[in-house]
């Protein structure tokens, strides 16, 4: 395996906290086009790449062990978005950069913190087979790190917190990859937790992607930023 691809999502967020807490970046719109770029680059990944490739590996399982061709992979698609609305009752949506509040923090949110880790521990773990995947993840969490790391700095959380919470994040998806090819159990599985982590990718990035626009509608430079991921990701 190619050992960048736990390097690269574990930098794009140690990155993103840096250039948050040293640069303090204050423009929200070129931040919204970064997400933007990102949710129409990782849903790109996930419908051209991903999803054929999950979908045929579940056909040769049906026909090697005669089993009807009604694919339970749709169900586990669906198990997925619904997964990730429950994550993010407790997250608040951070996932996609929807944090806000003046609030002052005295500890770490863990709801918010657990949940945000399950769902990047649950996205590294197709990265293990389909290493592209990588570079969808590391862009995804990169403006997301810049977003959370500020709003944990409004918040006064203690800077050590903000690191611990930053770098224990950070590790969580090149762990779920490590995981994934590494467990047994996971690679018996592996089609199964595929379907469950495409959904969560369906609805985080075209949350993402509508999100990112005022009153849903969409202007020049987010167009042009959603067409040139979906041409980014088509190339790889």
């Amino acid at each position: 395996m190619d050992y960048s691809v736990y390097f690269l999502p574990l930098l794009s967020v140690l990155i993103g906290y840096f250039i948050a807490l040293y640069f303090r970046p204050k423009s929200k719109k070129n931040l919204k086009l970064l997400l933007a770029f990102s949710g129409a680059f990782l849903l790109s990944l996930t419908v051209m790449h991903l999803l054929p490739e999950v979908y045929e590996a579940d056909l040769h399982h049906t026909e090697d062990h005669h089993h009807n061709h009604n694919s339970a992979i749709g169900i586990f698609i669906m198990i997925g978005i619904v997964f990730q609305i429950i994550l993010e009752y407790f997250s608040k949506g951070a996932e996609h950069g929807h944090v806000h509040g003046h609030q002052t923090l005295h500890q770490i949110p863990w709801l918010l913190f657990f949940s945000l880790c399950l769902h990047a521990l649950l996205e590294g773990m197709p990265i293990s087979a389909h290493n592209h995947l990588a570079y969808g993840i590391a862009i995804h969490h990169f403006p997301i790190a810049i977003i959370l790391t500020t709003f944990f700095v409004n918040a006064h959380l203690n800077r050590k917190a903000i690191f611990f919470f930053m770098l224990v994040f950070a590790t969580m998806t090149p762990l779920g990859t490590y995981l994934s090819a590494h467990l047994t159990f996971l690679s018996e599985y592996y089609t199964q937790i595929s379907g469950i982590v495409i959904g969560i990718l369906f609805h985080i990035s075209s949350t993402i992607i509508f999100e990112t626009s005022e009153g849903h509608k969409f202007n020049l430079a987010k167009l042009t930023v959603i067409v040139l991921g979906i041409v980014l990701a088509y190339s790889i």
